[in-house]
């Protein structure tokens, strides 16, 4: 379905169904879109003062664009203010519901008002639902720029647009926003007197505000619709107030609060409980703060880093595998996202927690860097030293160095520090066990 969003004197191009825009029929999250750049929040690090998109869009040299990020980003946003500040005819698509048929109709309307002097932004929401064939009929247009293309996705374009599309674009991917920038849009919305309400006498809670905005996930149009369900749902009081409370921000995005602040008690006593879970060799535990963790809004990042320190700290060389598991979750958190990236989460998590433990590595470390910090300085044994530029020889370095792959099962007897301390002490757990009974017979030889 194609709708002229953006009325001219020439109605005729684009015949289709006038929606007015800044209208109290619609929704609040529409009524709330930002008119200029000026007025989005988030997005700095590509329409800040300087950035590339905001000079081509301020000197009316706009290129197509693809804009690829998650929900509620403002991908559609931004469409629209290139549009209203380029000056230009907005003509929206969703790829779910669009065709070829409907494409070419829009381009040759596009190509008329060009030879009148006019610019056409075709916005393609979810462009990534088009086929390679529908892709391929933008490609002529988009290179003559009979239509500036800004299609948005919320999947990586670089695996879903066909490669000549991408080259004729510039790619930006937008950010999840954050709590404070969701909780601006929300304060915004209720102050603002022509499209928000502003009108009417709301008594919001600080706290119920920051809910949503943490509940929310980052994505505003959630925020917003949650928002304005909860304050026209909301029953005025003896002095015409509107009071949107905790109880009214929870119902309004179905979602309960979780005692869990990022700066405070609830978020350090919980990644703790977590850590301790994995490292207690207690799946079902581990597996519940993590969903709690989850549920509350915590950044699935920082989740996943814990695991990766989990699993070399508290497994170690006991289960090797356990590290290459944390990070592989970790990588897929960065690929994938919430909220599927949260089955990745659970299997590192399981496996961390289930793991034979060890943390032999962890107390190596700590050793060595107690007698570094507090002790004397070894000084590199002359046979171990560099001798690969031209002094060194006359200095004696390497001297004397014997080479390990040379001796039977690759290992020699020699000096590799000076000083008999022991720094690390494998344990009889899983794999290290191995790792134990061979240092054992090595370290016995070496007394032999």
């Amino acid at each position: 379905m194609c709708s002229k969003l953006k009325e001219q004197e020439n109605t005729d191009l684009f015949p289709h169904e006038q929606i007015p825009i800044n209208t109290k029929d619609l929704p609040l999250a529409v009524r709330m879109r930002p008119r200029i750049l000026d007025e989005v929040f988030g997005q700095k690090h590509v329409i800040a003062p300087g950035k590339l998109l905001r000079r081509a869009v301020e000197a009316d040299r706009l290129v197509s664009l693809i804009l690829f990020g998650p929900p509620g980003t403002g991908k559609t946003s931004l469409a629209y203010c290139i549009a209203a500040q380029t000056k230009s005819e907005f003509v929206y698509v969703n790829a779910t519901t669009s065709n070829v048929e409907e494409l070419r109709k829009i381009i040759s309307q596009a190509k008329k008002l060009k030879a009148r002097g006019h610019k056409t932004v075709l916005f393609i929401d979810e462009i990534h639902r088009f086929n390679k064939a529908q892709q391929d009929v933008l490609l002529p247009d988009v290179e003559e720029a009979n239509v500036i293309l800004i299609g948005a996705t919320i999947y990586n374009p670089f695996f879903y647009i066909i490669s000549p599309l991408l080259s004729r674009s510039l790619v930006f991917e937008l950010k999840t926003l954050t709590k404070d920038e969701i909780l601006a849009i929300l304060n915004n919305a209720i102050k603002d007197k022509e499209r928000g309400f502003g009108s009417l006498n709301i008594k919001a809670e600080k706290y119920a505000l920051e809910f949503l905005a943490q509940a929310c996930d980052g994505d505003a149009r959630r925020a917003l619709n949650a928002l304005e369900v909860g304050i026209l749902t909301t029953q005025k009081d003896k002095a015409g107030s509107i009071n949107f409370g905790l109880a009214q921000a929870e119902e309004s995005i179905q979602r309960k609060q979780v005692l869990y602040d990022r700066k405070e008690d609830g978020h350090y006593d919980t990644i703790s409980a977590f850590i301790k879970s994995m490292r207690g060799t207690d799946p079902d535990a581990a597996v519940y703060w993590l969903a709690k963790m989850l549920y509350a809004g915590e950044d699935p990042r920082f989740i996943a880093r814990r695991i990766c320190i989990c699993a070399s700290e508290d497994v170690g060389n006991a289960d090797p595998q356990a590290l290459i598991v944390a990070n592989n979750a970790l990588t897929a958190v960065e690929f994938i996202g919430m909220p599927e990236c949260r089955i990745p989460l659970s299997q590192a998590t399981i496996y961390v927690a289930c793991a034979p433990k060890s943390n032999a590595s962890y107390l190596a470390i700590e050793r060595a860097t107690e007698d570094v910090e507090k002790g004397r300085l070894l000084e590199v044994p002359q046979h171990l030293r560099d001798k690969s530029y031209s002094a060194a020889k006359e200095l004696g370095h390497g001297v004397g160095y014997k080479y390990a792959h040379d001796f039977k099962d690759h290992y020699v007897n020699q000096e590799y520090i000076p000083s008999d301390k022991k720094y690390y002490e494998p344990t009889e757990n899983g794999y290290e066990a191995k790792i134990k009974q061979r240092l054992e017979k090595l370290r016995g030889d070496k007394k032999g």
